[in-house]
């Protein structure tokens, strides 16, 4: 086997970190976890260099500017990234290194590990309805957030050309043997999209339009 990075990317609700954890419990032997710096407080169950790399801002930055980070994003005012010498560690033992993070954190792990040395899997429930759903069943965001959320998934998709596969989260089981799939094929397989893949991609596009249209006529409605 041929260690290499294997990116999961998706939409707020698509279950990529769900995804990532049963891949990761399920095939301990053929998975690495490589852990994340971040600059947020600790929650009471976390460990330092268990569970995150817990840094001031000032040490994100300095790592930022020596080049230590594979890839970064900032969500509500902190840092999270992905350190290099965590990746390595990982890939030099013989597993894959399994990564859950955004688009833009796969734009910047493509730059620094072009496949064949990374896969980049972008996640979908088949049917949009079924995303929001998942955001609405959280119960932690206002219809406006969850709209947010809608118009941030649109852009997502856009960006989903740019992997190199594509996978519907219908069934969990069947969704994390994909990925175990995807990540022993040979290095030459290139990327594989069907045309039909593509088309389910631009209706979805149009679907999630139309539920963020629905989404911010309710909000008015209740205001009104």
């Amino acid at each position: 086997m041929t260690a290499r990075i294997v990116v999961l990317s998706a939409p707020s609700g698509g279950g990529k970190t769900t995804i990532a954890k049963a891949v990761r419990e399920r095939f301990p032997d053929r998975f690495g976890f490589s852990i994340s710096a971040t600059t947020r407080k600790p929650r009471p169950t976390e460990r330092d260099g268990i569970d995150y790399y817990f840094q001031t801002r000032q040490q994100f930055l300095d790592g930022l500017g020596a080049g230590r980070f594979l890839e970064y994003a900032e969500y509500g005012d902190e840092m999270y990234g992905t350190l290099k010498s965590e990746v390595e560690k990982v890939l030099q033992s013989g597993k894959h290194v399994l990564l859950d993070i955004e688009v833009e954190g796969a734009r910047q792990v493509r730059e620094q590990y072009a496949p064949p040395r990374s896969v980049s899997i972008f996640i979908l429930p088949s049917d949009p309805r079924v995303l929001l759903e998942r955001l609405q069943s959280r119960k932690t965001e206002s219809v406006e957030q969850i709209r947010r959320r809608l118009d941030r998934a649109e852009h997502e998709l856009q960006q989903s050309t740019l992997f190199d596969r594509w996978i519907r989260n219908d069934d969990l089981s069947t969704a994390v043997q994909e990925v175990v799939t995807i990540a022993g094929e040979p290095a030459d397989r290139g990327r594989t999209r069907e045309r039909k893949d593509f088309d389910w991609i631009t209706n979805y596009g149009r679907l999630l339009q139309e539920e963020a249209r629905r989404l911010y006529d309710q909000r008015h409605q209740q205001k009104g």
